[in-house]
């Protein structure tokens, strides 16, 4: 591991210090950041089936958050529905099961649609998600233009790092663009993407990996999206970020100064927008899963602390934080009330929300901040010179240059170059085991004997209408969002849409 370089001065700094909520947005995308209103409090929450995590939602509403997250299990997030023979055994495992209408309903149910966001991390079927939840908002009665929240929406990043995809790239892309063209007509104060940086992180990537390639897909999004016709202060505006907050805290703080200030300077330069919010890197930050540990998990809380510390200090609009437990499971209610406390306790008690970038004009900081926007921006080149993020996906490009980062990072653990707290040093021999969080088998069997009602009982004849109207608007390349809602309120499972537009686009294999 490098040593970093420990005494920074004036001679470092590149950039002029600008105030904050000016171009380009540096120091934070609004001039006032925390002093007025502090970050959305997210707690990303799903589990077993639908009731169970409505239930979860309600618990953390009341405990003080201010905006849903929805996880979703791996079926959901793949395309199956819970009872297709290859979901067996995952259903509601990482995540809630969500197959139908009904299911949303319930997982919705009595929630203020209308006065919080909700964040949808879902990618592969997140044209299918929104849908499910414009048709249960559509049902309680609340008018579209009211709906606040973010779909995930981003595909590219499951091909680099994570793998949850459906479709070949091509038509991911083509989904894409439809869920931005629809929602500026049908949901305007929707988020339409949430570009991921966070899953290249967990998978091993730099800081600098890490900017460069949510950067470069988020550019590949605006690629599609001018193609499709739609002009740049259109959709940009609702464009979002979603990235990792990892351990290092001062190049973590660094990493969103740089990020939001290459990206502003990519709109303005590149494609000339001209509403400043086409301009603005909002994001999300979650707290590094992958730095928990599974030994001594009370440090755990401490990370996240740091990490959480590190979001704020760099301007996020929303934090989630991870709970002590994550190692081993799914979070207990007491250790996601824990990490919420923690949110809570850094907001109203910490003082750092009554300054406006407390780090700024910070020699150390403000190298930092340069050094990895000049390495993001070179990184950012080179994929552009082997042809673009599809065709470096199709090489491999990204995933060998995160596996070779994720190598380095673990050899630098087990030579002790690197220390683990608990881990590869100061370790202990556990004596008692951590209460975890189990899904019971029966909530599977439960979800697919409900889901099984739910198809019996539909009309039949109108759920396949749906269905061939949609394979045929998919041949035909139209706007896919208003035929999915269809299919949707038609009761057409998640599965047997994804089943229909595998027959025009196919099942993507790496």
């Amino acid at each position: 591991m490098k040593p970093p370089k420990s005494i920074f001065d004036a001679s470092d700094l590149q950039h002029p210090i600008e105030a904050p909520g000016v171009f380009p947005y540096t120091r934070g995308i609004h001039a006032s950041m925390y002093t007025k209103k502090v970050w959305t409090m997210r707690q990303y929450a799903g589990f077993g089936d639908a009731a169970a995590s409505n239930a979860r939602y309600k618990y953390l509403l009341s405990q003080g958050i201010s905006g849903l997250s929805i996880a979703f299990d791996l079926p959901t997030q793949m395309g199956y529905d819970s009872d297709h023979n290859l979901a067996a055994g995952e259903v509601g495992r990482v995540g809630v099961a969500i197959s139908s209408l009904e299911d949303m309903g319930i997982v919705l149910k009595d929630l203020p649609l209308d006065e919080i966001s909700t964040s949808m991390t879902i990618n592969a079927t997140a044209s299918i998600l929104l849908c499910l939840y414009l048709a249960t908002a559509d049902k309680q009665g609340i008018p579209r233009e009211k709906l606040r929240g973010t779909i995930q929406n981003d595909i590219l990043k499951e091909y680099i790092a994570r793998g949850t995809y459906a479709f070949p790239p091509g038509p991911s892309l083509k989904l894409t663009a439809d869920v931005f063209e629809f929602c500026r007509k049908e949901v305007p104060n929707w988020n339409t993407i949430s570009i991921s940086g966070y899953h290249i992180r967990e998978a091993g990537s730099t800081a600098v990996q890490e900017i460069a390639f949510t950067l470069s897909d988020g550019l590949a999004y605006v690629e599609a999206a001018l193609q499709r016709g739609l002009p740049i202060d259109e959709f940009a505006p609702r464009l979002s970020f979603f990235f990792n907050v990892h351990n290092d805290f001062l190049e973590e703080v660094a990493k969103f100064r740089a990020a939001r200030r290459l990206w502003a300077k990519l709109m303005k330069e590149r494609y000339q927008a001209k509403d400043p919010k086409s301009l603005l890197l909002r994001f999300h930050a979650q707290t590094a899963g992958s730095t928990l540990i599974a030994q001594q998990i009370e440090t755990n809380v401490v990370r996240v602390s740091l990490q959480c510390l590190a979001a704020a200090l760099g301007g996020a609009q929303s934090i989630h934080t991870n709970s002590r437990d994550e190692a081993l499971g799914l979070p207990t209610e007491e250790a996601a009330k824990l990490a919420l406390r923690t949110q809570q306790v850094i907001a109203f008690e910490s003082g750092i929300t009554q300054t406006v970038d407390p780090f700024g004009g910070s020699f150390a900081i403000e190298a930092q901040t340069d050094r990895l926007e000049a390495e993001a921006l070179e990184l950012i080149k080179t994929i552009e010179k082997r042809g673009g993020v599809v065709t470096c996906i199709k090489d491999g490009f990204q995933q060998h240059e995160i596996q070779e980062a994720a190598y380095r990072y673990q050899l630098e653990i087990e030579k002790k170059q690197r220390i683990v707290v608990g881990m590869n040093e100061f370790t202990e021999k556990e004596t008692v085991a951590p209460p975890v969080l189990r899904i019971d088998p029966s909530v599977e069997k439960e979800q697919v004997a409900r889901l099984k009602r739910f198809k019996a009982n539909r009309d039949q004849a109108r759920a396949q209408q749906a269905r061939e109207k949609l394979v045929r608007a998919a041949k035909e390349e139209q706007n896919l969002l208003p035929h999915i809602y269809d299919c949707v309120t038609a009761h057409a499972s998640l599965g047997e849409i994804v089943e229909s537009l595998t027959t025009v686009y196919g099942r993507y294999r790496p």
